[in-house]
């Protein structure tokens, strides 16, 4: 939908392209998420959940449907400056390290990613200190949830931490944060590069599964099976004849 007829895609059109990916995976396993932070938050002396079915089934029958999705606004508006963030790290850290991104180092991968994930999460994080809030709140769990401020909906909850904590307060919990999903992001994306990497290798495109090092005399539009058919074609041929094969 974003790429032009040669299969570029410009940077804008990528943040809107990651940030609705974003909206989109976010709206499907939502319930999943809200369900996670009642189960965390809930007193376990005096447990209103025992599980997971019983906390999705408890919430739709005391709550409704719609409650399994209460804040899921925040997220899919904190879904831009996440992309924003993202591809802005991306783009200064190609121009220092002065190279395209697919001649990286594993090693530049992981930092650029743990960089990238580190930015894009403090940009976004005031949307998600909100959403836990109103996830966590309940009139139906004890002292509603355990929430240290009371509101009405999103933009009164921004309003009611701001007044209560001041503006930092919308950072509470950022640092722990980052040392979760800093190197959670740099492993998953350092490990999609090297095994992108071995399957590249493995088809001959490149000399080896630690760089982005081309085959010499290798067509690089060539599609995997084709270059197997090819090599196949080759090596049937030397077997069949001694005279060298061009």
């Amino acid at each position: 939908m974003f790429t032009d007829d040669l299969g570029h895609i410009s940077q804008w059109s990528s943040i809107m392209a990651g940030s609705l990916a974003g909206m989109v995976s976010t709206i499907v396993t939502y319930p999943t998420d809200l369900i996670k932070t009642r189960l965390i938050v809930q007193n376990m002396l005096e447990p209103s959940y025992r599980g997971l079915l019983h906390a999705f089934s408890t919430i739709y029958q005391q709550e409704g449907f719609l409650a399994l999705y209460r804040g899921v606004s925040l997220t899919v508006v904190g879904a831009l400056p996440f992309s924003a963030g993202s591809l802005l790290v991306h783009m200064n850290l190609e121009k220092i390290w002065n190279g395209p991104r697919d001649q990286f180092s594993l090693p530049q991968n992981f930092a650029k990613v743990c960089l990238a994930a580190a930015v894009t999460q403090t940009l976004s994080f005031p949307f998600e200190t909100v959403k836990r809030k109103m996830q966590a709140q309940s009139p139906y769990l004890p002292h509603s949830g355990g929430v240290d401020v009371h509101f009405s909906g999103a933009v009164d909850c921004f309003r009611q931490i701001v007044k209560a904590q001041g503006i930092l307060g919308l950072w509470n919990g950022l640092t722990a944060n980052l040392l979760k999903i800093a190197p959670y992001f740099g492993i998953m994306f350092s490990t999609f590069e090297f095994c992108k990497r071995i399957c590249l290798y493995q088809n001959g495109y490149i000399l080896s599964p630690l760089s982005y090092k081309l085959t010499p005399g290798v067509d690089q539009s060539l599609q995997p099976q084709e270059l197997r058919e090819l090599k196949k074609f080759f090596k049937t041929r030397k077997l069949k004849s001694k005279k060298p094969t061009l």
